[in-house]
């Protein structure tokens, strides 16, 4: 009698073990590698917002006397270019 319910008990731990192997190891995978790369992405969007304004200050700084326009206009050309480089390339 014992040695059925031994079975019983292998034979359920098989069926949960396979359905945890096909299904839930899976699934935690892919949701780790979307919390990462959106941690990531979070991150690479501060560092690139925290270099342009960084950039822009040392322009401010740099430019002699008051002559902070210039700054603005370095700083909005260059995201002009990269803009109309981003909108070439753009999904039609």
């Amino acid at each position: 009698m014992s040695d059925w319910t031994t079975q019983a008990a292998d034979l359920v731990e098989t069926a949960v073990g396979a359905v945890r192997d096909k299904a839930v190891v899976p699934t935690k995978s892919v949701a780790r590698a979307i919390v990462y790369g959106l941690l990531a992405a979070f991150f690479a969007v501060a560092a690139l917002a925290l270099l342009a304004i960084g950039a822009f200050r040392l322009l401010v700084i740099a430019m002699p006397g008051d002559r902070a326009w210039a700054a603005h206009l370095i700083v909005g050309g260059i995201f002009v270019v990269l803009g109309m480089f981003v909108w070439t390339r753009r999904a039609r």
